[in-house]
């Protein structure tokens, strides 16, 4: 067993369900810091220590310690949020975070900035607007992602209403959480509570769900380490395809990892969902990797041990064989933004947030703006619902129509809207956070896509191709947060400025790239892209996609087996 790995499950063992010296390390005035076994505890509350790595050097040469604040994360299945709850977070991003709201692409919300003596009651306001952040970190389930507006019809409810009942089931049982944060008395049992699902060591690693509804696959639902794709038969939700097995992280240099899409397994009701879910988590907790992290996710234990070898212990465990899986169809992997109709009558409008940071900035007064539209429906419409979307933007549901024309007047007001300005690429675009607070960034992600973006527009305007939807991700890092390798055109970070191009995704989230250049500068990489933009724009296909166009022109060579390691290193 590694050094690393012996730790971490040592720290879990003896953590006492999750309290380990937590709150001696809260109370501790001397240092910003929690003490380093607490550093592993706490992102299962929801919450990761970090530093301003901008500070690092300036504060090392005063003989300061590092800048030290903490990220805290929502769980929230699906990114569904009231007006009043919208209200109540952005308070406590301006109160005591870095006035910003951050979307993830996992739908969950992040604060950042938040220093040691805060973040308690920064936790406590959280629980305050009734969002929790158990969970949202940590080697357990996440954050559960849902297709982005289940108030566009009846199947999209039910589909985010099974979602929202496995979060719930996967949840720890430990009362820590409530305990730290919440001021709970201690009762019987507290410390060595029973965990039927994770076991006294929890999982190996991180467990990530996702609900996808075709045609759409905004989920990316073969990134996930457990997928479920809803289908539908005669405008009613019957039950799922069951994915297995994807995911996102690796390692440079290290070929015994890598990025990998899921396997269809079959189809299960949804009365079977909660036992096959359970049934593949409890297998991962029992035969992951314990002995090394880096190939501790569930694709390992796959790849190691067989899917043929993996279906049969799920069905052994939730005590029926899977079904055949039924025919389905995704067409893209993208946001609807603008306005769009549901079922109901109600409108929805979708906004577009550069890697999902609402701020205000000069000229974008974007969160004093939305500040401005909660406040409006929460008075008027409070069933209206903030959606945040896997692909890092916002969705305004369920707005009657009488009230189109004030929410029209206040995104106006504040520049909400800035797609008539933006290239499709620009509006489709995700990146990680990464620097400055990001431990493990190499390169820049969030503060470089508008910059970048910015760079690729004259050349996809000069080809023609500024309405053609071409996908882009950026990673500070290869483990992919951003899902990178889902990308028709990928930068994953090497080093500061330098970044590996990872280029032959499809827009369907069906297909992952391969590296085309590695470890180059900004300047090679638009001289890279332009003769690519070039051919696609005189050589494409009707509505082929620009990593469709890669792959059959040859400029890029897809394995043949989707789930074979795809290398992030060129060989020699």
């Amino acid at each position: 067993m590694s050094h690393t790995a012996t730790l971490v499950e040592t720290i879990k063992a003896d953590s006492r369900r999750l309290r380990g010296s937590l709150l001696d390390s809260l109370a501790d005035p001397v240092t910003g810091a929690l003490r380093e076994d607490d550093t592993t505890l706490i992102k299962y509350h929801g919450s990761y220590q970090q530093d301003d790595r901008d500070q690092r050097d300036e504060r090392r040469r005063a003989r300061l310690e590092p800048d030290y604040q903490f990220m805290i994360r929502t769980r929230t299945p699906g990114g569904v949020v009231t007006p009043a709850q919208w209200l109540g977070l952005d308070a406590i991003a301006t109160r005591y975070a870095n006035r910003s709201l951050r979307i993830t692409t996992r739908q969950a919300f992040q604060f950042h900035g938040v220093i040691k003596r805060e973040l308690k009651a920064t936790m406590q306001a959280i629980n305050a607007t009734l969002i929790d952040t158990l969970a949202a970190c940590g080697d357990v389930n996440r954050n559960v992602m849902v297709a982005a507006n289940p108030q566009l019809s009846g199947a999209h409810a039910a589909l985010w209403h099974d979602a929202a009942r496995l979060s719930e089931h996967l949840l720890p049982n430990t009362r820590a959480y409530y305990e730290i944060w919440l001021d709970e008395e201690r009762v019987a049992g507290s410390g060595s509570e029973d965990e039927p699902i994770y076991g006294e060591r929890y999982l190996p690693r991180k467990f990530k769900i996702g609900f996808a509804l075709p045609p759409n696959n905004d989920v990316d639902v073969f990134a996930n380490d457990l997928g479920f794709i809803g289908i539908v038969e005669g405008g009613v939700l019957v039950g799922y395809n069951v994915t297995v097995g994807g995911g996102m992280g690796a390692t440079h240099g290290d070929a015994e990892t890598y990025p990998r899409i899921a396997d269809s397994v079959g189809f299960v009701t949804p009365q079977q969902l909660i036992d096959v879910a359970t049934a593949v988590v409890t297998a991962q907790r029992d035969f992951g990797n314990r002995e090394v992290r880096k190939r501790a996710r569930l694709k390992y234990t796959i790849d190691d041990r067989g899917i043929d070898w993996f279906v049969a212990e799920v069905e052994r465990r939730a005590g029926f064989a899977l079904a055949p899986a039924r025919p389905f169809a995704f067409s893209h992997n993208g946001d609807r933004l603008g306005w769009s109709k549901g079922e109901d009558g109600r409108w929805h409008r979708g906004l577009h947030f550069f890697a999902g940071r609402v701020a205000d900035r000069d000229g974008q007064p974007h969160l004093t703006g939305l500040r401005a539209i909660a406040t409006l429906l929460r008075d008027a419409a409070p069933d209206a619902q903030f959606r945040l979307t896997p692909n890092q933007n916002l969705v305004i549901a369920g707005i009657p129509a009488g009230e189109r024309a004030r929410i029209d007047a206040l995104i106006d007001a504040h520049a909400l809207d800035g797609t008539a300005s933006q290239s499709a690429l620009a509006r489709h675009a995700l990146a990680c956070v990464a620097l400055p607070t990001c431990g493990l960034a190499m390169a820049e992600a969030e503060r470089y896509l508008p910059d970048f973006v910015a760079m690729l527009d004259p050349l996809l305007q000069r080809h023609g191709l500024r309405e053609a939807p071409i996908l882009l991700r950026i990673s500070g890092c290869p483990n992919g947060c951003s899902r990178p390798y889902l990308a028709e055109i990928a930068l994953v970070g090497k080093a500061p400025g330098r970044y590996n191009l990872m280029l032959g995704a499809d827009h369907r989230g069906q297909r992952l790239n391969v590296l085309y250049r590695e470890n180059i500068d900004e300047a090679r990489i638009l001289a890279e892209l332009d003769p690519l933009f070039a051919r696609y724009a005189a050589e494409r296909t009707p509505d082929e996609g620009f990593g469709d166009f890669l792959k059959r022109a040859g400029i890029v060579t897809i394995p043949n087996d989707k789930y074979a390691p795809i290398p992030l290193e060129l060989t020699a």
